[in-house]
């Protein structure tokens, strides 16, 4: 039942949409559901406060806070994850479409027939050429960069395929932006503590490799708090979704120690202010705790992330390689981990200097947005006319 409620609610969502007359659906923001409203939120609340644009926000999941907001200039709709959602794409009639999913029409999601302008959002800092699939970013017309990365790998990535240029903007990372500011409001949590016995927070990538699916996760888990440690872990949405059978093990086995926290949902924070080191694999999360509160990484070095089969074709060296050291220490998997904690412990991160070199506009990433976004809206009226 639920489900048939659900693609009732779809369905209304969609007609709901279409019925808005075109002027009342200038910018549309599209989420995959609630775990993206991080990378959207600021964006649409300055779209909203600093421009007298029509918005809406369409959303795959009822649980979206984005769904909830409240504004004269804002309507918001559900329209699940199915093939009405596959329908809605097609036919979708806005200026500008907002996404942070990559793949845009290569799979079920398609470009509209209707003369829309399609905008990428990031919604990671890691490398554009790596961990997403072979021409993930090639039908979006402008793309933002979180930072100067970003733009070198998508213009590599135009001319090794003779692509049309895109246009791209120096945006920054609004997520960065929100997380180095909560972590100022909560500095009595986010200090890193002194003492021997550490909070760890476990926040893996996803997939068959991973640190939780390999199985690797429990017997970290284990260790940890055989040392004295306690332990948060947060796994990844995809990992809950494809591999809950681990996750339910992890969580059986230790409900019962007060040591072991289990956070389901990646859209809260606190677990990040109040650990002092996070255990990760190829997680771009790992960059934003440590750029955002200055913390450092234990890198599990399981095989490597590679979505791309054609990724050697782009010859620069994704982030998520090139940064680990300089921001953590790597583990072997092997080495006793008490000794790996006391180096990561120890460890010194120029994290300014990394910070300004890896992101552009902090702290400002949102105005830049609606000042871009007003450039293409107008552009596109004068191309129109």
């Amino acid at each position: 039942m639920n489900r048939i409620l659900e693609e009732i609610k779809a369905i209304s969502g969609a007609i709901g949409f279409n019925y808005l007359k075109k002027k009342q659906r200038q910018i549309t923001f599209y989420s995959e559901g609630e775990n993206y409203w991080p990378h959207l939120k600021g964006l649409l609340k300055a779209t909203l406060k600093k421009t007298d644009f029509s918005v809406c926000y369409i959303s795959s999941s009822l649980n979206d806070p984005g769904i909830a907001i409240k504004h004269p200039n804002l309507k918001t709709f559900f329209i699940g994850l199915g093939s009405v959602r596959d329908y809605f794409f097609q036919n979708v009639n806005t200026d500008i479409m907002v996404m942070t999913m990559p793949d845009l029409h290569k799979y079920q999601i398609k470009r509209s027939h209707h003369n829309v302008h399609y905008i990428y959002v990031q919604h990671s800092l890691v490398s554009l050429h790596y961990i997403y699939r072979h021409g993930a970013f090639d039908h979006y017309d402008t793309i933002c960069a979180a930072g100067p990365h970003h733009v070198e790998e998508i213009k590599a990535i135009e001319l090794e395929y003779n692509l049309p240029k895109k246009n791209i903007i120096e945006l920054g990372y609004s997520r960065l932006d929100y997380l180095i500011k909560d972590a100022k409001k909560n500095m009595h949590l986010n200090n890193i503590r002194e003492q021997k016995h550490k909070r760890i927070l476990i926040a893996p990538s996803w997939g068959s490799e991973g640190i939780i699916e390999s199985g690797l996760c429990k017997n970290m888990i284990d260790k940890f708090l055989d040392l004295g440690h306690k332990v948060i872990l947060r796994p990844h949405p995809q990992t809950i979704k494809f591999a809950n059978r681990k996750i339910i093990e992890i969580k059986n086995r230790y409900k019962n120690n007060h040591f072991f926290i289990y956070e389901g949902s990646v859209m809260g924070q606190d677990s990040f202010f109040k650990s002092d080191i996070m255990v990760s694999d190829w997680s771009g999360v790992a960059l934003e705790y440590a750029f955002a509160l200055n913390k450092p990484i234990i890198y599990c070095d399981v095989p490597k992330k590679i979505n791309n089969l054609n990724h050697q074709e782009i010859k620069i060296e994704p982030i998520e390689l090139s940064i680990r050291e300089k921001i953590g220490v790597i583990w072997d998997c092997i080495s006793p981990l008490e000794k790996i904690v006391d180096l990561c412990s120890q460890k010194k991160i120029d994290i300014e200097s990394l910070t300004d070199k890896f992101c552009f506009n902090q702290g400002n990433s949102d105005d830049i947005f609606v000042k871009n976004l007003s450039k293409i809206l107008l552009n596109n009226k004068i191309l129109e006319n």
